[in-house]
């Protein structure tokens, strides 16, 4: 059995940059935020620095102290994990365009 979905109210941003949140009716504020971002190969120490400065420029409030590091599986990659709270889509579009821009960061999620 196949069920067709239709009439979903979803209006893409056609022109959106692919840091910027995509669907904003679905974003409710003010939200608390879980986020891992998830380094490089071998750049530990240099990911955690760089997150910390990205996130005090945006999140002055942000205790960095509860930010919680953890390796992969197989110890290659390193994750950050942060609780945030975001109060408005401008604060997300500048985090992602932030981390897009860091050398240490692969991804964001």
């Amino acid at each position: 059995m196949t069920t067709k979905l239709t009439n979903l109210n979803i209006t893409p941003t056609v022109n959106a940059k692919r840091t910027e949140i995509q669907n904003p009716e679905l974003w409710q504020f003010p939200m608390d935020y879980p986020m891992s971002i998830i380094g490089h190969e071998g750049e530990h120490d240099s990911l955690r620095h760089e997150v910390t400065l990205i996130l005090a420029e945006i999140f002055p409030d942000f205790d960095t102290a509860s930010m919680v590091v953890r390796p992969s599986k197989t110890g290659r990659f390193h994750a950050l994990r942060v609780n945030l709270h975001l109060t408005s889509a401008d604060e997300v579009n500048r985090l992602y365009t932030a981390l897009d821009k860091a050398k240490t960061v692969k991804t964001a999620v």
